[in-house]
């Protein structure tokens, strides 16, 4: 059965003190016109009389308003933000599309499948899979002998690299040659690191590295976007290394 791995809402503005002060505002202005216009016409008793009023008025229909924005019956504006739903019948066919694509490019068995939407990606996967703290999903198809690789220790290693797509992008067999790095010095990427760093010599193991723990991803790297990167990697050796220095000279010889 495959298993799938993946990889605060704002509070809304208050609008009651807004409104407050609108209404406020509002009001003064209407009711000082209309005293305004008053004043022309009437002396200054029904001038008084007819300024009450309309005050009185006034502060009614801002009492109302009040009411109805403190206690929420006030109309809602429209909103235009839409939110987008999970559909399984789109994670099928996005799953079934990734499948089609690795047939094509003679994807190897057990290959894991993505469902891509966007920056968001499921990893589907069997159960022989494991995944670590840091994100790193891997699994052991020979665990090999001996110990493990320690940091300024050389491994010399096969990989063969695919993207998600299960197209091949590197391999170490075409070039005819294995690779060899020094453990600790950030001579790779750090998924890559951490899967090694856990397996013997003669220990074969596929990693699934997620793009926190990739390459870094600009216009100045060879990665334009963030994926996941899958690794068949063969561990042949371990060496240990020393420092050589030889008057100003001085280099890392591995045995």
């Amino acid at each position: 059965m495959p298993m799938i791995l993946s990889t605060p809402r704002l509070s809304e503005p208050s609008f009651l003190s807004y409104a407050r002060v609108g209404i406020v505002s509002t009001q003064r202005k209407k009711t000082a016109i209309f005293c305004s216009s008053h004043r022309l016409k009437d002396n200054g008793a029904s001038l008084q009389s007819g300024c009450v009023l309309h005050r009185k008025e006034n502060l009614s229909r801002r009492f109302l308003l009040f009411v109805l924005v403190s206690s929420g019956l006030s109309t809602t504006l429209p909103s235009s933000g839409k939110t987008k739903s999970k559909n399984p019948f789109d994670e099928k066919r996005l799953l079934e599309q990734n499948k089609r694509r690795q047939k094509e490019n003679n994807a190897p068995e057990d290959f894991p499948n993505f469902i891509r939407e966007g920056f968001e990606v499921k990893v589907v996967t069997s159960e022989d899979y494991r995944k670590s703290d840091s994100g790193l999903i891997y699994r052991d198809y020979e665990v090999g002998k001996g110990d493990c690789p320690k940091a300024g220790q050389q491994v010399t290693f096969h990989y063969i690299g695919y993207n998600e797509s299960g197209r091949r992008i590197d391999s170490t067999y075409l070039q005819g040659a294995p690779a060899r790095i020094r453990m600790g010095t950030n001579a790779v990427v750090p998924g890559f690191e951490e899967g090694i760093r856990a397996m013997r010599p003669g220990g074969k193991r596929r990693i699934i590295i997620p793009p926190e723990l990739g390459p870094p991803v600009g216009p100045s790297t060879f990665f334009s976007s963030k994926q996941f990167e899958v690794f068949d990697i063969e561990l042949l050796s371990i060496q240990n290394c020393q420092r050589r220095t030889i008057a100003f000279y001085s280099d890392v010889v591995c045995n």
